[in-house]
C-alpha cells in the first residue's frame, strides 16, 4: 500500500468513525456519557494518525470540523480535536 493510499485510507475511515459516533450519541437516551469510551478512542486515533504522519494536524481540525457541522448537537465534535491535538 503506497503513502496516498494509506493516506486516503486513514481519512476516510477516521471520518467514517466520527460520523458513527456522532450519529449514535445524538440518538442515545444518554447521551454522550455511554461512549465516552469509544470518543476517546477516536481521539487517540486522531493523535496516533498525526504522529504516524498519515494525516495532517490540519486535516486532522478539517475532518473533526466538518463532522461537528453535520452534527452540532454533539459537544465532544466540536472541542474533541482538543482530546486529539
Amino acid at each position: 500500500m503506497d503513502a496516498h493510499v494509506r493516506h486516503d485510507r486513514t481519512v476516510r475511515l477516521l471520518e467514517a468513525r466520527l460520523e458513527a459516533l456522532a450519529f449514535v450519541c445524538e440518538r442515545s437516551p444518554r447521551g454522550e456519557a455511554r461512549y465516552e469510551r469509544q470518543i476517546a478512542g477516536a481521539a487517540a486515533a486522531t493523535r496516533h494518525a498525526i504522529a504516524l504522519e498519515l494525516i495532517t494536524l490540519e486535516e486532522a481540525r478539517s475532518i473533526w470540523a466538518t463532522v461537528a457541522q453535520r452534527h452540532p448537537d454533539t459537544a465532544w465534535c466540536r472541542t474533541g480535536l482538543t482530546l486529539a491535538a
